[in-house]
Formats: structure tokens, C-alpha cells, sequence
């Protein structure tokens, strides 16, 4: 969804505004006017000019993640442009080019966050979630959780990246895949179909198991080696595989 011209304070913006969950076909999502939202200390102000959908924006208009906020704006999947810094918040100038995520902040202090591994926070929040996302004109966001978005990437190529490669590209590395390797995909999905273009620009072959017709063809024109059912028995030992499918049945199959 894209936003266009420039804040102006005391006027309201553009906004696709769930009021409460309902299903997709009932057209639960208002398109009206809400205020402008204003950066706080450590935030910044972005002029939307993309938005992806993503899975778990559905999962947050028809409910399936119990409400957190309402009324609320989804979309967590954002390219825009700076329009102001909050107080203390220097990292990004006005006019730069970022893109914001699920994760819009943790807390800092939990025994996850000292690790290192804040994606496993105990009270995170998050866009489109717990605060206000990108389907509006504009979106404030924690600037320590923003991205910069390199110049080769349109806007819509790389508003997936902010989810489906992020989860993609994650999971890649800690299959601790390298050159030569043989990795197995299950499920052939956003994330599955950003990951086997990396796997295979390092040089991994890739067997890719899923249960969709579609997505087997996808996975052969982007370059697998082998695709087959979730329960069919790849050709060849595996030597990393990341399942991106539900796990419950996959695990004992391996």
C-alpha cells in the first residue's frame, strides 16, 4: 500500500484501520482518516511507500492471534522513506530509505536479550500487532529495529525481504549449509522460495518437499535439484534441511 506527500501535523493520513477481527471475505479492514502518529524518544517517522501482506496479517484481521490492540493497523512488511527522528533518535537522516519488520521492539533485558538472541524476548511488541503497522501513509518505529534498504532493491521487491527473507535467510544460516551441500526445504512457502535462490547462489543443491503441485514447479524453476510429496524419501542423503512446513509429523520422517 503506498503513501504519498508529507506529514502535515494537525491533519489526519490515510489508513486501512481493523476495527476487530473478523473474516477476510467480510472486508473487515476500514480504509478511512486517523491522526498522523508522532515519533517518541528513540522513533522515527516513515512515509510509507510499500507494504507486503504477509500470512500473519490474515492470522491478525480474522483473528486467529487473539487481539493485542484495538483498533489496529497491520502490515509489518514496510519500505518508506524518513520523514522526522523523535527526540534522540539520530541513527537515520531525513529523505534515507528504510524498511521496518515484525519486530518492533524487545525489551533489552530479558535472559533472551542478554544472549543475544532478542528474537526470543519475553514481552517483545510488534508492527502491525501490538502497535500500528504500514498499511497507512505513515508508520512510527523504534529506529535500533530498522533497516536500511540498499539502492538496488524497488520498494516492493524489497518489502518481502522484511519477513520471508528475514526468516529465510536465518534459517539458512543455521542450517550451517556450505558449498556443495545438500539441503532439504519442507514446505515451499515466502520464506522457502527467497531461500533456495541464496542456497543456491552458494553453490547448495536443494530438495525441496511439499505438498503443493505449484510449489513443487516453483522450486524446480528456481533451481532444485529434486521435488517431491512432504513424506516422499529424497534421492539422497540430506546434509542440513530446514522445515518451514508445520513440524509435528515432518520430524520422526527424517
Amino acid at each position: 500500500m503506498p503513501g504519498q506527500g508529507s506529514a502535515s501535523w494537525g491533519k489526519g493520513m490515510k489508513a486501512c484501520l481493523l476495527q476487530a477481527p473478523a473474516p477476510i471475505e467480510t472486508n473487515p479492514l476500514n480504509f478511512t482518516d486517523v491522526a498522523v502518529p508522532r515519533p517518541g524518544r528513540g522513533e522515527i517517522l516513515v512515509r510509507v511507500r510499500a507494504c507486503g501482506v504477509c500470512r500473519t496479517d490474515l492470522h491478525v484481521v480474522e483473528g486467529e492471534l487473539p487481539p493485542r490492540k484495538s483498533p489496529i493497523i497491520p502490515g509489518h512488511q514496510i519500505v518508506g522513506v524518513v520523514e522526522e527522528n523523535g527526540a534522540d533518535a539520530h541513527r537515520f537522516s531525513k529523505g534515507v530509505r528504510v524498511g521496518i519488520a515484525w519486530l518492533h521492539r524487545t525489551d533489552g533485558t530479558c535472559e533472551y536479550c542478554r544472549a543475544g538472541a532478542e528474537n526470543l524476548c519475553d514481552h517483545p511488541s510488534f508492527t502491525g500487532y501490538t502497535v500500528d503497522g504500514g498499511y497507512a501513509e505513515y508508520v512510527v518505529a523504534d529506529e535500533d529495529f530498522v533497516y536500511p534498504i540498499p539502492a538496488g532493491f524497488a520498494d516492493e521487491h524489497a518489502a518481502p525481504l522484511l519477513c520471508a527473507g528475514i526468516i529465510g535467510f536465518r534459517s539458512l544460516r543455521l542450517s550451517g549449509i556450505k558449498e556443495g551441500g545438500r539441503l532439504g526445504l519442507y514446505g515451499f512457502g515466502a520464506a522457502a522460495h527467497v531461500a533456495i535462490q541464496v542456497a543456491r547462489h552458494w553453490g547448495a543443491e536443494v530438495y525441496a518437499s511439499t505438498r503443493d503441485a505449484r510449489h513443487q514447479q516453483l522450486a524446480l524453476e528456481l533451481g532444485a535439484k529434486w521435488t517431491g510429496d512432504t513424506f516422499a524419501e529424497p534421492p539422497v542423503k540430506l546434509d542440513a534441511v530446514i522445515i518451514f512446513a508445520p513440524a509435528g509429523e515432518i520430524v520422526p520422517s527424517i
